[in-house]
């Protein structure tokens, strides 16, 4: 009836749209801009079909600006000089069984187009929830190093430039990958030391050196996600203690003076660091630490509700920002005036300034379910 009614009124139609071409496929920039972040999406309810999310931070009306594929518990690195995001995977030929492949994807930055991959022998890459530290570069960003679990630990090194595995590294009783020195990295090991490693120019061990006591596991256990700040690496414990780590030479060298993030009323019972990447550091070296006033015994993956920032040099908190949600992970753009980005359990992803702490604007939620890691390219 409408129809008829529209006819008989001389009420003309809407002009079809115009014919495109397929497919269409539009290129992003070479140099990514500054506000651009990506979001690691696990995806829980579907771990097999895991995903990188590429988001400008800048934009409120559409801030997703690609996906790449992040299969099965994958890892992620990207190289702004080569123009390269690499994931590593794992596949399996009917999907959830057959024959394991692990494998690192190349993927082009401008296209987000796979454009190589490189085997991994022995279907032993860590399947974990994903960690930054089982996938890390080291020798000038031109070598990989990937964490295993069999359960046996070790790392795999491998040549990203000329595409070939080059070595295995054993590493009894310890975990995560932190980059030491020119061709080496550290780990953290199950009795509170540290485990520095040197590489030598074929990717095989040349040294190693244990460092005890660096941590008290029992009572003041360190989360395995630091903030970099140059070459220091700054951890920071379930209970709220900052430790820094200097990781430019051969071994890793733990800095002196463990201090607190602060402290406050209306805990309840008390603030402690949560969530799953609970620090982070700005290029002016500021630390960002994720709290929340419910702390307790095993509620360190549970997320934060304020980003307390903290001066390393001087050790003492200098803001506290309040978050619109509780918020599980915490990155900072590159920006002169970087942006605090707060992705929260609920998959909705917030932009604050960090310089003041001011609340810019809400993202919504952006293609990422599980949005657990804010990483820069």
């Amino acid at each position: 009836m409408c129809s008829t009614t529209a006819l008989a009124a001389g009420t003309p139609f809407p002009q079809p749209l115009a014919e495109e071409a397929l497919p269409s496929v539009a290129k992003l920039p070479a140099q990514w801009p500054a506000s651009w972040v990506m979001l690691h999406d696990f995806r829980f309810m579907s771990i097999v079909d895991g995903r990188i999310a590429v988001v400008d931070t800048a934009d409120p009306v559409k801030p997703l600006k690609g996906l790449i594929r992040a299969s099965q518990f994958a890892n992620m690195l990207s190289s702004r000089e080569r123009g390269e995001i690499y994931t590593a995977e794992t596949f399996y030929p009917r999907l959830t069984r057959g024959e394991r492949t692990d494998a690192i994807t190349i993927w082009d930055m401008a296209t987000l187009e796979p454009k190589g991959e490189i085997v991994l022998p022995g279907g032993k890459r860590q399947q974990s929830v994903t960690y930054p530290h089982l996938f890390q570069f080291t020798n000038g960003g031109q070598w990989a190093l990937i964490a295993n679990f069999t359960p046996a630990q070790s790392v795999t090194v491998v040549d990203l430039v000329n595409r070939k595995v080059l070595n295995e590294i054993d590493l009894p009783g310890c975990a995560q990958i932190y980059p030491t020195g020119e061709r080496g990295f550290t780990s953290l090991c199950a009795d509170g030391s540290l485990f520095s490693v040197t590489l030598d120019a074929n990717g095989a061990a040349a040294s190693s050196k244990s460092v005890a006591k660096v941590q008290d596991i029992d009572k003041q256990a360190l989360f395995g996600t630091p903030a970099m700040v140059g070459k220091t690496a700054w951890f920071v414990s379930f209970h709220g203690m900052i430790q820094g780590i200097d990781l430019s030479g051969t071994v890793a060298k733990p800095l002196p003076g463990m201090f607190s993030v602060g402290t406050a009323e209306g805990g309840q019972p008390e603030w402690r660091p949560g969530g799953w990447q609970v620090i982070n550091a700005d290029a002016a070296g500021k630390l960002y630490v994720l709290m929340s006033p419910y702390g307790k015994e095993g509620s360190h993956k549970d997320g934060g509700s304020e980003v307390w920032v903290v001066d390393p040099v001087k050790k003492v908190r200098t803001m506290r920002i309040a978050l619109q949600g509780q918020t599980v992970a915490i990155g900072l753009t590159r920006e002169d005036k970087p942006m605090l980005i707060a992705a929260r359990a609920d998959a909705v992803v917030d932009v604050y300034d960090a310089t003041t702490g001011t609340f810019v604007r809400t993202l919504g939620a952006t293609a990422a379910a599980n949005p657990i890691l804010v990483q820069n390219p």
